[in-house]
């Protein structure tokens, strides 16, 4: 199994376990955007990135979610927002991290909730 999908598969168990309900997975916006994690919790609508690592030696997942990286899942998180009969009150992108490798040992799932806000150029046209 694929080191990503196997990562999406746990961060979506532990986010149901959490008590988010989950709207969509591997969402494409657009020609480049993709969502890993459309997902509500409460009232809140939450964009959730997916990083997978097999040992922490590759660095922790926030490190691999850069300035780039934020623009892009903004500007994915803003088409879709774009695209829904009514516009959210509330929303957020979180990070799930993911550590191990599929079948060896237990793998280690941190969820950064709020881990970083919209970019500027964004936060205008919200």
């Amino acid at each position: 199994m694929r080191t990503g999908l196997w990562g999406e598969k746990l961060a979506e168990r532990m986010l149901k376990n959490k008590g988010y309900r989950i709207l969509g997975k591997r969402v494409r916006v657009g020609r480049r955007g993709e969502l890993d994690i459309v997902a509500r919790s409460g009232n809140v609508l939450v964009f959730i990135e997916v990083k997978t690592r097999s040992s922490e030696r590759y660095g922790r997942a926030m490190k691999s979610v850069n300035t780039s990286k934020k623009r892009i899942l903004a500007r994915a998180a803003m088409r879709y927002m774009s695209q829904l009969k009514e516009r959210p009150q509330y929303f957020r992108f979180d990070v799930v991290e993911v550590i191990g490798r599929y079948g060896e040992g237990i793998p280690i799932v941190r969820h950064i909730e709020n881990a970083f806000s919209l970019p500027s150029p964004y936060r205008v046209r919200w």
